[in-house]
């Protein structure tokens, strides 16, 4: 079954609207489209996200929705939740009132050691200034930071599926700033491997970065994939689309096998992943 639950609109920082994605989602044959805004909840600051008074809106119209296409597709409420320590946390008693099919717990910010937060995948040019202002230069430092905190939140954390996993690489191809076969590099990715297994928790396979130009693959790496699937980590495919004509972009290249999710996505069910 075609599936992606990777999902923005415009109730964050997407471009199209739930029913146009919907309508989308139908005519390119989908048996489920899972919508997942962004949410930094309690702790709200950023233009791009649900505003707390703007979540139950959100979950109404996502619903609605669903009663509308019964019959024609699956459509399911959740949110992409951010884990910033001391602030958002992606877990479900923080988004009880609307009880989402499911949550994707996300590391967009690196808190550093003087507090300030780095954001991974904003721009080249404000990832160097946030190295080189809190880090003091230092990117494996950061390095070591983000996968650290990625850690913290699948271990303390309620949610079900862990969203790209390796964002850290969105800009080095085309802006390189570490090396990706250095050894301490493979060491975090194996660090982070036991995590996602011990935790239970669903890998996204992530393909957002080709639909926005800067990859050709996708998150998390084929180095990292197998670590995970050495693991027995359970893997979901999934867009990250900001647009309609995005949800299942490379779904050729990376859905070509299954794996089986026992998880609130897919109860009892096999869907297309990659492995």
């Amino acid at each position: 079954m075609k599936t992606n639950y990777h999902t923005h609109t415009t109730w964050c920082d997407g471009k199209d609207s739930p029913e146009t994605v919907v309508l989308a989602a139908i005519e390119k044959g989908f048996g489920a489209i899972g919508f997942s805004s962004h949410a930094m909840l309690p702790e709200d600051d950023t233009s791009w996200v649900l505003t707390p008074e703007k979540v139950p809106r959100y979950a109404a119209e996502i619903r609605a929705l669903a009663k509308k296409y019964e019959g024609r597709i699956r459509i399911l409420c959740g949110v992409e939740a951010d884990y910033v320590p001391g602030g958002a946390t992606p877990d479900r008693r923080a988004y009880a009132a609307i009880s989402p099919d499911y949550i994707i717990g996300s590391v967009h910010f690196v808190v550093a050691p003087d507090g300030a937060r780095v954001c991974v995948d904003e721009s080249p040019e404000s990832l160097e200034d946030g190295i080189r202002r809190h880090f003091g230069g230092d990117a494996e430092a950061y390095l070591h930071a983000y996968f650290a905190q990625v850690r913290e939140m699948l271990l303390s954390c309620d949610f079900d599926v862990v969203g790209h996993l390796d964002l850290v690489r969105k800009f080095n191809t085309r802006h390189p700033y570490f090396d990706e076969t250095a050894p301490w590099y493979l060491a975090e990715l194996d660090r982070t491997a036991d995590a996602v297994s011990a935790s239970g928790k669903i890998a996204e396979v992530n393909t957002g970065a080709i639909s926005r130009g800067w990859l050709d693959d996708a998150y998390p790496s084929a180095a990292f994939r197998d670590r995970l699937r050495a693991r027995g980590v359970k893997f979901i495919l999934s867009a990250d689309a900001h647009a309609a004509d995005a949800i299942d972009c490379a779904f050729d290249r990376f859905g070509d096998c299954e794996v089986f999710l026992p998880s609130p996505l897919t109860p009892g069910r096999t869907i297309n992943a990659c492995a």
